[in-house]
């Protein structure tokens, strides 16, 4: 079969590599309809982050129609459209049952690799390095999903393809980060990063009940989209004297009553922040561009929530300070897509919620590089690619 494959440091290709057969007796094989870029590929694409193997199939977010099972597979049936998380769940071990999935205690068959880092390690991952799992990716024609009666939720008529595609991984990030907020009433929520997750953090802190949700950004086509489809007020930073004056401002001297933080480790600022952490991450002295985080623990108000979504390695210069003097709860993990999933499409069907803005550009898996090579560089107004095998 065809697959979009890792061979280096930004160093991609489609090629051919051996379809996936089932291997255990709860095994779902999907025809992959659809598969997307996202901002988390991009660490180890440019080699930030380490684990990966020539020849690796890439990707984590997709949807598509069910081919094949396991003889103990009961809940999903060949020819089932189904969205799967990106995170593997078993269903069964203490984490999955308190419904903390991307923590699964058995689905990293390469713990070890994790554990000296980690402490322990978490769940395995689609086509994200071997210390996550080394598991197929999803920019491929076919891909194995283990325990596929917990992992597969079928989707409701009415509901596209590309809107599903986003129930796989930005929409439930997305979701999980406003709900970390614990939002009331009233309450003023700031997004650091309207990039997919960003944006989709967003939707959820408004349907959460948030009176205000600001987003902050640089980019003027992602923050058009927040204020068009989501009805958020936005800040482009790079037009701002300061992020900080412009939130104190607009919330009477307060800040934000929680912060959601959508950006990651390869994040952009401005000033002296930005040449330090470039240099750093440069020389591979650190592996974060940390700046949207730190604006975002400055920016939260006294006794706040901060809501961590983006991916981050070692941060230097983090002001443990501020967290303490202030007060701030830190809330944070890798999605937790099952336990969002089924509301999510729900939004969806009953058109509260619209994912399918998220993506701007679609192609064949084949022009995957150039997409990729597109979403990186964000040309062309590219928020996301989607690509259909």
């Amino acid at each position: 079969m065809r697959a979009l494959v890792w061979n280096g440091v930004n160093d991609l290709a489609v090629q051919d590599v051996r379809e996936p057969e089932v291997l255990n007796p709860h095994d779902v094989l999907l025809d992959v309809t659809l598969t997307v870029t996202c901002g988390s590929d991009l660490h180890f694409i440019d080699g930030y982050l380490p684990g990966m193997r020539a020849g690796d199939v890439f990707g984590h977010e997709f949807m598509g129609e069910v081919v094949a099972v396991g003889p103990e597979v009961r809940r999903v049936r060949v020819g089932d459209r189904v969205v799967v998380p990106s995170f593997i769940g078993c269903g069964e071990c203490f984490y999955c049952r308190r419904d903390m999935w991307s923590l699964c205690d058995t689905t990293n068959p390469n713990a070890p690799l994790q554990q000296p880092v980690l402490g322990y390690p978490s769940g395995g991952i689609y086509g994200y390095t071997h210390p996550f799992g080394g598991y197929a990716g999803s920019h491929a024609e076919f891909i194995r999903v283990p325990f596929g009666d917990v992992n597969c939720f079928t989707v409701p008529e009415g509901v596209s393809d590309v809107q599903a595609l986003f129930a796989s991984d930005a929409a439930p990030t997305g979701f999980m980060g406003a709900d970390f907020c614990d939002i009331t009433p009233g309450d003023t929520v700031a997004v650091f990063g309207a990039g997919a997750v960003g944006l989709m953090a967003a939707a959820g802190a408004k349907l959460m009940g948030a009176e205000r949700v600001i987003v902050v950004d640089r980019l003027p086509e992602r923050l058009e989209l927040a204020r068009t489809h989501l009805g958020a007020e936005t800040i482009d930073y790079s037009d701002s004297d300061s992020v900080q004056e412009a939130l104190r401002e607009s919330t009477g001297g307060r800040g934000p009553d929680a912060v959601v933080e959508a950006v990651g480790m390869e994040g952009h600022g401005t000033g002296v922040q930005e040449v330090y952490d470039r240099a750093k991450q440069a020389l591979r002295m650190e592996t974060d561009r940390a700046t949207p985080l730190r604006e975002a623990i400055l920016a939260c108000r006294k006794g706040g929530v901060l809501s961590v979504l983006g991916v981050y390695g070692l941060t230097d210069k983090f002001p443990t300070g501020l967290v303490l003097n202030k007060g701030l709860t830190i809330r944070s993990a890798q999605q937790h897509g099952q336990r969002y999933v089924p509301r999510l499409l729900q939004h969806i069907a009953d058109g509260e919620l619209d994912t399918g803005f998220l993506a701007t550009h679609e192609m064949p898996l084949e022009d995957a590089v150039r997409g990729y090579e597109m979403f990186k560089h964000k040309q062309d107004g590219c928020l996301r690619a989607v690509f259909r095998p």
